[in-house]
């Protein structure tokens, strides 16, 4: 399962982990650092429309990217200086009731969803000044979806986890961007974490880490 599918499983999935929260569960800390889930479920908006803006952005050039070369590393964190990340922690705190910051991402975010569904994979779209195919810019998004449900969750040991595909998806993606694979050993929840800096390994996966030669923690922007 990739593309289309793996980006629809994956973003439903994280939708619906949205929906289950209550009220109180919007001021808990998420696995971003210095977001709250309220920040995280903005930039989840913010998200969703550029997916929509995405898919309607034909290019005419050929690809520059795929769906490993799409991500870049970034010095910046969440929640430190990048403009942008201020930015969507004023915007949540404006929402003031998380029931419309729910509102909010259910009916961008099902667009952004029915937009992946109908398009075409092989079309290509523009980005950030790049050009991708429409199945490589969503299979990218499988990465995204699946690290900030990762990210939701931190604080909420009960809620649903990502799902297994797209987990072994993201995986194999950030090997890509690190510049190979991680120890077998390792599952995927503990690549995809330590991998983007968000955990810290133990002694026993640092040593691993280091025998293996693997790039990480790696910040994607």
């Amino acid at each position: 399962m990739r593309g289309v599918d793996l980006f629809s499983r994956t973003w439903t999935a994280l939708l619906e982990a949205v929906g289950n929260l209550t009220a109180e569960d919007f001021a808990r800390p998420s696995g971003c650092t210095g977001w709250l889930v309220r920040d995280l479920v903005c930039h989840l908006v913010i998200d969703a429309q550029d997916v929509l803006i995405t898919l309607v952005t034909p290019a005419d050039t050929a690809p520059t990217r795929d769906a490993v070369t799409y991500w870049t590393i970034d010095d910046h964190e969440a929640g430190g200086d990048d403009p942008l990340a201020a930015l969507t922690v004023r915007l949540a705190a404006a929402y003031q009731d998380p029931a419309l910051l729910t509102f909010h991402l259910d009916d961008v975010g099902s667009a952004a969803g029915r937009a992946a569904r109908l398009a075409d994979p092989a079309l290509r779209v523009a980005t950030q000044g790049e050009v991708l195919t429409a199945g490589d810019y969503l299979d990218a998004y499988v990465l995204e979806w699946t690290l900030h449900h990762l990210d939701l969750i931190a604080d909420l040991p009960g809620a649903a986890r990502p799902p297994a595909e797209g987990l072994a998806r993201a995986r194999q993606l950030i090997e890509g961007i690190a510049g190979g694979p991680f120890p077998a050993a390792l599952p995927d929840t503990d690549v995809l974490l330590i991998g983007t800096g968000r955990r810290q390994p133990d002694e026993a996966q640092r040593a691993a880490l280091e025998r293996s030669g693997v790039r990480y923690p790696v910040a994607l922007g």
